[in-house]
């Protein structure tokens, strides 16, 4: 009876927590990146992809939004709607914590590139670690939908 309903609701709170950990993310990046900038304007191609990589989580999670609510018209009992929560599931974690997290952690790597600029390259290592998790989220939900 509510199937399509619990279906609908996994699936915008998948697109929105996503969306909220990007937004966290992006925040903590975009404000390192403008101190690192207002001290020496020439560092913002070296802090960019540092900036942008908390992004992809609200990407992935659109992408899942758009995946999983193409067969909300199939759904007939509250057992397939459930499992459509139980599909994105996966994405809608992992695309929240790790978007935080990986915020954090760029956000760190940008103020060291700051000192050191000819770090941009390898201290992207550290927040891309964080990304696998995102990326393994990802691949559960769209194998689960």
């Amino acid at each position: 009876m509510y199937g399509k309903v619990i279906a609908l609701v996994g699936i915008a709170l998948c697109v929105l927590l996503c969306g909220i950990g990007s937004c966290v993310g992006l925040f903590k990046t975009s404000a390192a990146a403008a101190g690192v900038c207002g001290e020496d304007p020439k560092k913002f191609g070296k802090v960019m992809v540092l900036v942008l990589l908390p992004a992809t989580q609200g990407i992935y999670g659109f992408i899942i939004g758009i995946i999983a609510s193409g067969g909300i018209e199939t759904i007939a009992t509250n057992a397939e709607g459930w499992a459509v929560l139980g599909a994105v599931l996966p994405m809608m974690i992992s695309g929240l914590v790790s978007a935080i997290f990986q915020g954090k952690s760029a956000m760190k790597c940008i103020y060291a590139v700051g000192k050191q600029e000819t770090l941009s390259g390898k201290l992207l290592v550290y927040p891309a670690m964080i990304e696998f998790y995102a990326i393994l989220g990802l691949i559960i939900s769209i194998m689960l939908i």
